[in-house]
Formats: C-alpha cells, sequence, structure tokens
C-alpha cells in the first residue's frame, strides 16, 4: 500500500456561517492530496496530461465525521491500497491538528487516452513504480 501526507490550511472563504470548512471543499482538498501522492511517485499530473493521459473521476465518496474550522491545518492521507488497471481508487483521512480524524472517503478515477476518450490501462510505468508498495 502506498500512503502519502500533505497539509492544507483552511482559508476564510471556505468557511461557512458557522465558521466550518464548507462541505464541498473536501473535494479540493482530496484532489490536492491527490495529486500530491502522484508527485511523492515521481509523476507529474500536467506531464501526465501533456503526455495524452487524462483521469477524469469516476467516482466520490465521503463521510463527515467532524467539522474543520478556518486556519486549521489539516493533514490530508492519501492512500493507493491496490494496484491499477484501467481505474485507479484513492483512499483518504483527514485529521485536524490535534490528530483527530474528520473525514474519510475515496475517489476512483479512470485512466483515459485524450485523443482516442476511451479509458485505457494504466501505463506500465507507473504501475511499476506502485508494485514496490505493494
Amino acid at each position: 500500500m502506498f500512503i502519502s501526507e500533505t497539509t492544507i490550511r483552511v482559508r476564510y472563504g471556505e468557511t461557512d456561517r458557522m465558521g466550518y470548512s464548507y462541505y464541498g471543499n473536501y473535494a479540493q482538498y482530496y484532489e490536492v492530496g491527490r495529486v500530491e501522492a502522484l508527485r511523492a511517485l515521481g509523476w507529474n499530473y500536467k506531464e501526465m496530461e501533456d503526455g495524452g493521459i487524462l483521469l477524469p473521476v469516476y467516482t466520490f465518496g465521503i463521510k463527515y465525521l467532524k467539522p474543520a474550522f478556518y486556519d486549521e491545518l489539516l493533514v490530508v492521507k492519501t492512500m493507493i491500497k491496490e494496484l491499477p488497471r484501467t481505474r485507479i481508487r484513492f483512499d483518504y483521512e483527514m485529521y485536524n491538528p490535534k490528530g483527530e480524524k474528520i473525514n474519510e472517503g475515496e475517489t476512483t478515477l479512470v485512466f483515459v487516452d485524450a485523443k482516442t476518450k476511451k479509458p485505457m490501462s494504466a501505463p506500465n510505468e507507473f504501475v511499476d513504480v506502485l508494485r514496490k508498495y505493494f
């Protein structure tokens, strides 16, 4: 299993009247975790797209446990628990500054050929990089 961690600070404009981070922001927080996880593996999301590989989101799910508040520094733990094929699943856990888990979720993305717009297999080089974590 591959695990990556990154931090995100909740900005004022991301909060609602109660001072909570608005629920819709978590998809973006997960995206940051996902992009940084790929970067930690030596894969740059932009370079993948420029090279003809797109990764649209197929599914997104989240379970909210506790709110995040303005100016909190959150830890986004991003996990890849299985080797990708045509799809890659990312699992997430998010923690507040006290170390409490505030949510957990998942996204599944599909490898898509930019020219044909059809699903494709995960690049062999990418799978090879991940293989050492399994």
